[in-house]
C-alpha cells in the first residue's frame, strides 16, 4: 500500500525529469542478466480445466516458503511469475532459475496443478482472481478503451531477459546502439518464439495474439517512445512524464481515475493532490512499452514458451546478441535494413511489429533475419561459457522452427485445425 500522502514532500516537473533521467540507463560493461517467468496455472490432469481459487490460494501460500533465489508473485488472474537476480553470467542465471523452477513446480503439483508456457490463455476467457486496489484501478482505466486490457492481465505470459543497459560511449555494446538494437530485434524476437495463436480454441489470424493484444491497450504507454531522438535518456524522460497517470493512489478506498492527465501536467498543477517521489516511481511501473529501461534493459515481447525447458532459448539468445561483442554487432547489421520496413511509427504498432506478430517467421524479411540472428548467437554461446544443456535447447528450436521459418504458435495452430502449417 502507498505511504501516506499527508507526510510525503512533494515532487516538481524539474525533479521529476531529473529522476527519470537519472535512474533510466545505469551505464557500464554489460555483464549481468535475468529473466522474469511469467507461467499460465491449469490442473495438472486435464490442460483444460482452469484452477479453483481456493486450491490456488493454498498453493501459492505453500509455494511462498519455499527457500527461492528468485522473487515469487501472482498476477491478476492467477498467473506465477519468478523474477530471478541479477546474474553475473548466462550460467548462473540458467542454474538458479532452473533450480527455483524445479522447486515451485514440484510444490504446485503436491496441489494437482501445472505450469503451461502460453503467451496467451488458449482456452478460457479473461477472468481476475487478485482483488487489490490496484488492479481494481488498472482494469477500470484499460476499460475505457475495450476489452484487450482485461485479457492482458488475467490471460496472458511471458519470457521477460533483462541485460545491462551498456556501455554510455557508443559501439556495438555502447547503450545507444543498444536501445536501437533492442526495438528491432524485438520484432524479430517476437515472430520467432510467437506462441499464442488461439483464443477460445480457436485460431485468431495472428501468431502472437500476445503481442495483438498489447498493441491494441492505451498508445500513451505501451508504445516506445519515438525513435528520432538522439538522447535516448531525453527520449523515454519526455515519454514518462508525458504519459497519462493510470491512477491517483489512496490510503484508503479506491484509487482516483483522472481524465486525461499526464504526469507531467500533474506535477505542474498539484491535483487532484500533489504528487511524491513515491507516485513517480509508481507511475514508472505502469508504463508497458516492449523495452522498459530500468537501468538496465527489460525486454518484454516475447511469449511464454512451450515446454519445461523452452525459457532456456530466448533467454539465452537474447543474451548472447546483447553481451557477446561479435554477435551484437552481426546482430545489429541482420536487423538494422528492417527499420525501414518498421517505417516512422513506434513499437509495437508499426508494420513491423504487427507482421511479426500476425505471420510470424512465415515473413521472409523477419525469417532471413532469424536465420542470421540466431547462427550469430549459437556461435557466442560457447564464448560465454554457456553449458552444453542450454547450446542444445538452442540449436534445437532453431533446427525445428527457425530452419523452418516456423514458430511454436504453428504447433498449436496445427492441433487446433489439424492441418500441417507449412515447413
Amino acid at each position: 500500500m502507498p505511504h501516506s500522502q499527508h507526510t510525503a514532500r512533494a515532487v516538481t516537473e524539474t525533479e521529476s525529469e531529473d529522476l527519470v533521467r537519472g535512474i533510466c540507463f545505469k551505464t557500464g560493461p554489460p555483464r549481468r542478466v535475468g529473466v522474469e517467468l511469467e507461467w499460465l496455472l491449469h490442473d495438472l490432469h486435464d490442460p483444460l480445466r482452469p484452477v479453483a481459487p481456493a486450491r490456488l490460494r493454498a498453493a501459492a501460500a505453500r509455494a511462498r516458503t519455499l527457500p527461492l533465489r528468485s522473487a515469487l508473485t501472482f498476477e491478476p488472474g492467477g498467473q506465477l511469475e519468478l523474477s530471478s537476480l541479477p546474474a553475473e553470467s548466462l550460467t548462473a542465471c540458467v542454474a538458479d532459475t532452473a533450480h527455483d523452477l524445479a522447486l515451485t513446480r514440484d510444490a504446485l503439483g503436491d496441489f494437482g496443478i501445472a505450469l503451461a508456457g502460453h503467451g496467451k490463455d488458449p482456452w478460457h476467457p479473461p477472468y481476475r482472481l487478485l482483488r487489490e486496489a490496484r488492479y481494481d484501478a488498472m482494469e477500470s482505466y484499460f476499460d475505457r478503451r475495450g476489452p484487450a486490457g482485461r485479457t492482458m492481465m488475467s490471460r496472458t505470459a511471458s519470457v521477460q531477459v533483462c541485460v545491462d543497459a551498456g556501455h554510455e560511449e557508443p559501439g556495438p555494446l555502447g547503450f545507444g546502439r543498444r536501445w536501437r538494437l533492442a526495438h528491432l530485434l524485438g520484432a524479430v524476437l517476437v515472430a520467432a518464439f510467437a506462441n499464442s495463436p488461439l483464443h477460445l480454441g480457436r485460431p485468431t489470424g495472428w501468431r502472437s495474439a500476445r503481442q495483438a493484444t498489447w498493441a491494441q491497450l492505451d498508445p500513451g504507454r505501451i508504445l516506445a517512445p519515438p525513435d528520432d531522438c538522439a538522447d535516448p535518456r531525453a527520449a523515454w524522460t519526455a515519454y514518462a512524464l508525458d504519459a497519462p497517470v493510470m491512477c491517483v493512489r489512496a490510503d484508503d478506498g479506491p484509487w482516483e481515475l483522472p481524465e486525461a492527465l499526464s504526469f507531467r501536467a500533474w506535477a505542474r498543477g498539484g491535483r487532484p493532490r500533489p504528487p511524491t517521489e513515491d507516485d513517480l516511481a509508481y507511475h514508472l511501473t505502469t508504463l508497458f512499452p516492449p523495452v522498459r529501461p530500468r537501468g538496465h534493459l527489460e525486454l518484454r515481447m516475447i511469449d511464454a514458451q512451450p515446454g519445461d525447458d523452452g525459457w532456456l532459448v530466448p533467454l539465452a539468445v537474447t543474451a548472447a546478441l546483447f553481451d557477446d561483442p561479435i554477435a551484437a554487432e552481426t546482430a545489429y547489421r541482420t536487423v538494422k535494413p528492417l527499420g525501414d520496413t518498421a517505417g516512422s511509427l513506434p513499437a509495437p504498432g508499426n508494420p513491423l511489429w504487427l507482421t511479426a506478430a500476425r505471420d510470424g517467421l512465415a515473413d521472409p524479411e523477419l525469417h532471413a533475419a532469424a536465420v542470421g540472428c540466431f547462427a550469430a548467437a549459437e556461435e557466442a554461446l560457447p564464448r560465454l561459457g554457456a553449458p552444453q544443456r542450454v547450446r542444445r535447447a538452442v540449436a534445437e528450436f532453431t533446427d525445428r522452427y527457425v530452419a523452418c521459418r516456423r514458430c511454436p504458435a504453428d504447433d498449436l495452430l496445427e492441433t487446433a485445425t489439424g492441418e500441417e502449417i507449412s515447413r
